[in-house]
C-alpha cells in the first residue's frame, strides 16, 4: 500500500481508536472491551510505524549521521516498549472495595508496631506524626510507637567531628525526652549500616507486633489507617503489603512556581498513586513505596527484613517477597499526608535517588527474569523500571533536530506524506491512549515538562549506576523548608545552556529553510519539532524561579462548619475555608463586627468523631468580606492533640480535595496550560540574576537585598 493508502487506513484506525477510548471513559458496562480494542489499535499503529523506521528510513551517507539515525530510532524504540508495558500494566485499575473493622472482635486482632524512621528531621515535624500515630484507631493495648533515630546512633556521637558529635547527643537526648513525654518507645543503633533499611531491620529485631506499619519522619497517618488496612491482612495470610497513597499536603516545586495550581490539577503523584499502582495492583505486583504501608512481619523475617540491596529498598522488598509467591494489596485511599519537596534542588535529589535505585534493582535484582514471578509480574516490574530509563531518550529528543539544522546530518528520511501517513498517527494514538489511562491523574503535556527538567540530571546519575551498580548511598530528602526570598534556582545554568543551543539551532533551521528549497519539507518538521523543544525549555524557567515562602505548614481547602466562642460566652458561627496544622481561615456569618483577640474554635472533627475545642489568636479580620485568618494556639496537650487530628487527621478531606482537582481535561486546555510561556520567564530570570549581581557590587540597598 502507497503512502497516502497508509494515511487513509491511519485515518481510520485513530477514529475507533478515539471512539473506543471516549466510551471507555464514560461507559461501565463495557469499559474492559472498549479499552482493549483501543489499546490494541493504537498499539498497531505504532507497532506499524516502528516497522516502517526500521525498513524504510534507516538511511546515511556518513558515520556521523549514521550514529545520529541509531540514536533517534534506539531513543523510539525504547518510548515505544515503554508504552506498550505501560498499556499493559493500566489497561484494568483495580479498585478494591474499602474494607472496615467495624463489628470485628477487637480482643483477635493483631499487634501492631508503628515505626516512624528518622535521621535528620525537625522534632516539631516529629511529635506531629507521633501524635497522629497515637491516635490511629485501634485497641491501645495492641498498638505500639517507635521512634527510628538514626541522627543519634553511637557512631554519630562517637564522630571526630566535635560538633557533630555534640549535635546528634543533643539529637538523641531531646528526641528521648518527646518519646517519654508523649509515650512511646525510642530506637537507635550502633552504627548507620544500610541506610533506612539498616535502621528498620534494627528496629524489627527489637520488636514483637504481627504487623508492621512504617512512615516516613513527615508522614502523617489519618485515624482510620489501620481500619481500612488490617482488614486485608485478615481476609489472606499470604499478604505480606497493604500499601496506600502518599498524599502530599504541599506543592513541589513545578506545581508552586510553574503552575500555581495545587488546588485546581492533579499532582505529579497522583497519576502513580491514583491510577499506575492500580493497574499494577490487578497484576499482582503493586509494590511497597517506603512508608503508608502495613507489612506482615513472619513474612518479611523470610527475607530478613527490610532488602538493603539497592537505595530503594522498598520495591527491592516487595520484589523479593512477590518472588516468593506472597501477595500484595493497594488501598486507593489518601491516609497518609506528608510534604513534597520545597526546592528544585530537593527535588531533584529525591527523583536521582528514585532513578539510580531502581536501575540497581535491575542491574542486581533481574527482575525480568526472576524465578518465582509469574509473567504479568515481570511485565509489571519491568513497567516501572523501564520508566527511570527515561533520560536517554529525552535527551536524544531534545537535542536530535541540532543534528540536522545545524551540522547536516541526515536523522529521519521521510517525505511529509510518508510523516502524515506513520508518524502523525503514531503520535496522537499515543497521546489518545495516554488520555484515556491517564487523563485524570495527568494532564497533557506535563510528563514532558518533568522529565526535561529531571533529564539532565538523572542522566548523570544512570550513568554513575551502569558503570558502578552497587556504588550509589541513600540520600535522605529534605522536607518542610521555607523559602525566605526569591532566587533562581543554582541548578539552572543548564538550561540556559540548552535554551542557547536550541535557539541557535532554530535560527540555523530558518536560514535553511530559506537557502534549501530542495529539503524544505523535511526542514519544516524538525522546524516544529524544535520549537515545541524550545517551548517546553522556557516553561522550564518558571519552575526554577524559586519563589518566596516563609510559610512552613501546607494549608488546604477545608468546609467545616465552626462556632468562635470567647471567654464572656460571646459567639459567632462561620465556615472553613482553609485549614493548617497552624492555624485556618473562615468566613463568619451573620451581621455585626467580630472584635475579640482570642477565643476558642469548636468544630466536630470526623477524625476523632468529636467536637474539639482549640484555642486560637486572631490575626486578621475583614468585616467586607467577613474572612478571618487564625492562628491556633492549644493549651494542653490534649488540644495539640485535637489540633492535628483536625488538621490533618480526616482522609475524608484528603480524598474530597483529590477528587477535586483530578479531573479531566481536553488536550488542546492542557498544553495551551503547559506552554504558556513568553517573555515573562525570561524577564524574571533576568531581574534576578541582575538583582544578584548588582547586590554583589553593594549596588542595593539592604531592603533590596532581602526580598
Amino acid at each position: 500500500m502507497d503512502a497516502l493508502g497508509q494515511l487513509l487506513s491511519s485515518i481510520v484506525v485513530l477514529i475507533f481508536v478515539s471512539l473506543c477510548s471516549k466510551e471507555a471513559r464514560h461507559t461501565q458496562k463495557y469499559q474492559h472491551l472498549f479499552r482493549v480494542v483501543a489499546l490494541v489499535l493504537a498499539i498497531a499503529l505504532s507497532v506499524r510505524y516502528l516497522l516502517w523506521r526500521g525498513l524504510y528510513t534507516l538511511t546515511y551517507s556518513d558515520v556521523l549521521s549514521m550514529i545520529a539515525v541509531w540514536l533517534l530510532f534506539a531513543a523510539e524504540i525504547y518510548a515505544g516498549i515503554t508504552s506498550v508495558l505501560g498499556a499493559i500494566v493500566n489497561a484494568f485499575p483495580l479498585s478494591r472495595p474499602l474494607l472496615s473493622l467495624e463489628g470485628m472482635d477487637k480482643s483477635t486482632l493483631p499487634s501492631v508496631d508503628v515505626m516512624i524512621p528518622s535521621y535528620n528531621e525537625d522534632e516539631e515535624i516529629l511529635e506531629v506524626t507521633i501524635r497522629a500515630a497515637k491516635m490511629l484507631d485501634y485497641p491501645k493495648e495492641k498498638l505500639h510507637i517507635h521512634l527510628l533515630d538514626d541522627g543519634g546512633t553511637d557512631q554519630k556521637i562517637n564522630a571526630d567531628n566535635p560538633i557533630s558529635a555534640a549535635q546528634a547527643k543533643q539529637r538523641r537526648q531531646d528526641l528521648q525526652a518527646l518519646c517519654e513525654r508523649l509515650g512511646i518507645t525510642y530506637h537507635t543503633r550502633a552504627k548507620n549500616e544500610f541506610a533506612k533499611a539498616g535502621n528498620v531491620n534494627s528496629a524489627i529485631q527489637n520488636t514483637h507486633g504481627d504487623l508492621i506499619v512504617i512512615l516516613d519522619a513527615d508522614h502523617v497517618p489519618t485515624s482510620d489507617f489501620l481500619d481500612r488496612t488490617v482488614p486485608w491482612m485478615l481476609k489472606n495470610e499470604k499478604v505480606f503489603l497493604v500499601q496506600t497513597p502518599h498524599f502530599m499536603a504541599n506543592p513541589d516545586p513545578v506545581e508552586r512556581n510553574y503552575f500555581s495550581a495545587f488546588s485546581r490539577m492533579p499532582s505529579e503523584n497522583d497519576m502513580f498513586y491514583g491510577t499506575i499502582q492500580k493497574g499494577l495492583d490487578y497484576w499482582g505486583s503493586s509494590f511497597f513505596c517506603g512508608s503508608a504501608a502495613l507489612m506482615r512481619r513472619k513474612h518479611l523475617d523470610l527475607v530478613g527484613g527490610i532488602s538493603g540491596e539497592s537505595i530503594t529498598e522498598d520495591a527491592e522488598t516487595a520484589l523479593d517477597l512477590h518472588k516468593m509467591g506472597y501477595e500484595s494489596v493497594y488501598v486507593d485511599r489518601p491516609m497518609v499526608s506528608g510534604l513534597a519537596p520545597e526546592t528544585f534542588d530537593a527535588f531533584i535529589q529525591q527523583r536521582m535517588r528514585w532513578a539510580q535505585g531502581m536501575t540497581q534493582i535491575l542491574l542486581l535484582k533481574k527482575p525480568f527474569k526472576a524465578e518465582g514471578l509469574k509473567w504479568y509480574q515481570r511485565v509489571g516490574y519491568m513497567s516501572s523500571i523501564m520508566f527511570w530509563l527515561f533520560p536517554f531518550a529525552r535527551i536524544i529528543f531534545l537535542f536530535m533536530p541540532l543534528a540536522y539544522l545545524v551540522f547536516g546530518l541526515q536523522v529521519y528520511h521521510a517525505s511529509i506524506l510518508e510523516i502524515f501517513a506513520y508518524t502523525l498517527p503514531h503520535v496522537i494514538a499515543t497521546y489518545m491512549i495516554s488520555t484515556m489511562l491517564f487523563g485524570r491523574t495527568r494532564w497533557p503535556l506535563v510528563s514532558e515538562l518533568y522529565e526535561i527538567l529531571q533529564c539532565a540530571f538523572t542522566l548523570n546519575a544512570l550513568v554513575k549506576v551502569f558503570l558502578k551498580p552497587r556504588a550509589p548511598s541513600f540520600v535522605v530528602t529534605p522536607k518542610g523548608e521555607s523559602l525566605e526570598r526569591t532566587f533562581v534556582s543554582p541548578l539552572s545554568n543548564v538550561f540556559y545552556w540548552a535554551i542557547l543551543v536550541i535557539t541557535f539551532a532554530l535560527g540555523s533551521g530558518v536560514y535553511k529553510f530559506i537557502t534549501e528549497p530542495l529539503t524544505r519539507e523535511l526542514t519544516l518538521v524538525v522546524l516544529l519539532w524544535n520549537v515545541f523543544n524550545l517551548l517546553i525549555l522556557l516553561s522550564v524557567l518558571s519552575v526554577l524561579l524559586e519563589r518566596k515562602q516563609v510559610r512552613s505548614q501546607a494549608r488546604l481547602p477545608a468546609t467545616n462548619s465552626v462556632v468562635i466562642k470567647t471567654n464572656s460566652d460571646e459567639a459567632w458561627v462561620g465556615d472553613l475555608v482553609d485549614l493548617s496544622l497552624g492555624g485556618a481561615r473562615l468566613k463568619l456569618k451573620g451581621e455585626g463586627a467580630f472584635v475579640p483577640e482570642r477565643a476558642t474554635l469548636t468544630s466536630w472533627s470526623h477524625a476523632l468523631n468529636k467536637n474539639v475545642h482549640i484555642a486560637i489568636v486572631v490575626l486578621h479580620y475583614d468585616s467586607k468580606s467577613k474572612i478571618l485568618r487564625v492562628r491556633f494556639t492549644p493549651e494542653t496537650e490534649e488540644q495539640k492533640s485535637e489540633a492535628i487530628a483536625f488538621a490533618l487527621c480526616d482522609s475524608l478531606r484528603w480524598l474530597a480535595f483529590q477528587r477535586r482537582r483530578t479531573r479531566p481535561i481536553s488536550y488542546w486546555f492542557g498544553a495551551k496550560h503547559v506552554l504558556k510561556v513568553g517573555l515573562k520567564p525570561v524577564l524574571l530570570h533576568m531581574l534576578v540574576l541582575m538583582g544578584k549581581f548588582a547586590s554583589q557590587l553593594g549596588l542595593l540597598p539592604k531592603a533590596a537585598k532581602d526580598s
